[in-house]
């Protein structure tokens, strides 16, 4: 008598069984390509800097098209920004192939708003949100902790096939350390309570601060995140300028970080310009991420 042995493996959710030698070798081979258990995708953090006429030559009318030039060269598929009231945020929208999620916000006119955008031909949007870096993060526009504006961070669930992930995207105080570790204490107590699951996720945005202050060491001890940029061992430089693309003396301010089940492949501060006008006073920050 001949026992046939039937296998059943959970990945991501997925049962994968397999009772007979053509079956094993079918998944083997799923397993060794990739093809079942990786999924690929840009993203990039970019402060767009807000609409400002004082600005001059520098104005987001005058440097919008050099930003979506890089977008599109990059071809981002989940896009974080920083600053921006709505209609700037809008005009950014139809300007690149990606989708504001906002279905979730009641826009507050003043108020500048760090965005999520998505590929909505790779990914489906599951939920979304805002909550605000404040002592009552539900109340739109409140802040706390001294910040010199209200300050928040958006977030949105997104799902690929099986693979099923959270982007939080956040923009710091830029005046005081103490405000932006409070703010930090408020994100490191949120994404639990949002991310019920614990699934993969990642945290981008501007932080106003380098990674060796006390923000970071916050992320590392509550939430054990990872920066790929050390990961591949690219010399630290700023990401702040003024419009010159001159960063001698800034830090890096613009972090994208990483849960472990994400592998970043390419992770890089991008310098683009056009004759020396640049898109915003903030390089953006690409990464090419695997789940």
């Amino acid at each position: 008598m001949e026992l046939s042995l039937e296998i059943k493996i959970n990945i991501n959710g997925l049962i994968v069984s397999h009772g007979n030698q053509k079956a094993k070798k079918s998944f083997i081979f799923l397993l060794k390509t990739g093809k079942m258990i990786t999924m690929e995708f840009n993203l990039m953090t970019s402060n767009i800097r807000f609409e400002n006429p004082a600005d001059e030559i520098n104005n987001w009318p005058k440097r919008k098209h050099i930003w979506s030039k890089i977008v599109d060269k990059y071809d981002i598929d989940i896009l974080c920004t920083q600053e921006g009231r709505k209609n700037q945020l809008l005009d950014a929208e139809s300007i690149t192939k990606l989708k504001i999620v906002d279905g979730h916000r009641d826009w507050i006119p003043e108020r500048m708003y760090p965005s999520i955008f998505i590929n909505l031909n790779k990914f489906s949007v599951l939920s979304s949100g805002d909550f605000w870096l404040s002592e009552t993060p539900d109340i739109a526009g409140s802040k706390s902790f001294n910040s010199a504006f209200p300050r928040l961070c958006t977030w949105v669930e997104v799902k690929k096939d099986n693979n099923t992930f959270f982007v939080f995207n956040c923009h710091l105080d830029h005046v005081l350390d103490e405000t932006r570790l409070s703010q930090s204490k408020v994100i490191a107590k949120q994404i639990p309570i949002i991310n019920k699951c614990n699934v993969p996720y990642i945290l981008a945005g501007d932080f106003n601060e380098s990674p060796e202050n006390t923000v970071r060491s916050l992320f590392n001890e509550d939430l054990a995140l990872n920066d790929p940029f050390n990961d591949l061992n690219i010399p630290d430089e700023g990401t702040h300028h003024r419009f010159d693309g001159k960063n001698k003396t800034s830090s890096r301010i613009d972090w994208i970080l990483i849960t472990r089940k994400f592998n970043c492949k390419k992770y890089e501060i991008v310098k683009d310009h056009d004759s020396n006008s640049y898109p915003s006073d903030h390089f953006p920050v690409f990464a090419n991420l695997t789940l």
